[in-house]
Formats: C-alpha cells, sequence, structure tokens
C-alpha cells in the first residue's frame, strides 16, 4: 500500500485555483487513479478552491491565503480546503442552498462527486473547511512512482 500527502498555501486569487487542481491531478495519475474519478475529484476540488477565493478573508493567521491539502492512502484519498473567511452559518445545509439560492452550488456539487463530504468552522481561528473522501479506482498492480 502506498501514500502521498501534500499540503499548498494559495493566495486568494484565481489564478491558484488551476495550479491546485493541476497538482492534484499529477498526483492521481502518479498513483495510478482512473482517469474518471481523478476528473471528479479535480472537479469537486475546484469548486472548494474557488469558495476559498470568493469567501476567505484579509485577515487572520492566513491573511489573503487559503489552504490546500490531498492525502492519498490506499484505496482513499481525502481533500481539505481551509479558508480564514466568516465561515458556514450556523445550520448551513448545502442541498437546501443549492436549491433556494443563485449561488452554493458548487457545494452541492461537491457532495455529489464525493463519498463522503464534511463542512465546518475552523475552531478558534475563523474561517470555513471542506473537507471530502473518495474511494479510488487503481489500475491492478500500480505503483506509485517518483519522477
Amino acid at each position: 500500500m502506498s501514500s502521498l500527502w501534500w499540503s499548498l498555501r494559495l493566495r486568494r486569487e484565481a489564478a491558484s485555483v488551476p495550479l491546485a487542481r493541476q497538482l492534484l491531478l499529477s498526483s492521481m495519475a502518479s498513483a495510478g487513479v482512473d482517469p474518471d474519478v481523478a476528473y471528479d475529484l479535480c472537479l469537486a476540488l475546484s469548486e472548494a478552491c474557488a469558495n476559498a477565493v470568493e469567501h476567505g478573508s484579509t485577515s487572520g493567521d492566513m491573511v489573503g491565503a487559503y489552504r490546500v491539502s490531498a492525502y492519498l492512502e490506499g484505496n482513499r484519498c481525502r481533500i481539505e480546503v481551509a479558508d480564514t473567511g466568516p465561515g458556514f452559518p450556523a445550520g448551513y445545509d448545502p442541498a437546501r442552498c443549492a436549491k433556494e439560492a443563485e449561488s452554493g452550488r458548487g457545494l452541492f456539487l461537491i457532495e455529489s462527486l464525493a463519498d463522503h463530504v464534511r463542512f465546518r468552522n475552523r475552531p478558534g481561528h475563523g474561517g470555513a473547511v471542506v473537507s471530502f473522501d473518495k474511494v479510488l479506482d487503481r489500475r491492478d498492480g500500480h505503483l506509485m512512482t517518483a519522477s
């Protein structure tokens, strides 16, 4: 069983989103993950990063930045995106918001692409954390390679 993890601190600007997506896509290819599954995770990551760029704050411990972390362990991938914005309002429900609002559909999309999703606020720091997991389909016998 092989594992890989990485974490990035990115500027809160639109140009950072494709960078995170490309790193995830490269990691998935190295791990031998089915391209369709990798694409779904990259789409979910793009939505989470876009939310961090849009809703993040310019104050706090990550001024003008947000953090993206990815963990590939065995047949599971976990991705986490954290920002320093106002966080989620109490009782936030992405499914309800996707039906009623013109925005907020990205979180609903993340829920539909991942196996397990968690939306929470950063305790003591402010900001939101979106984490999601997916069971990976890997090509038989494929080991991650260093390049």
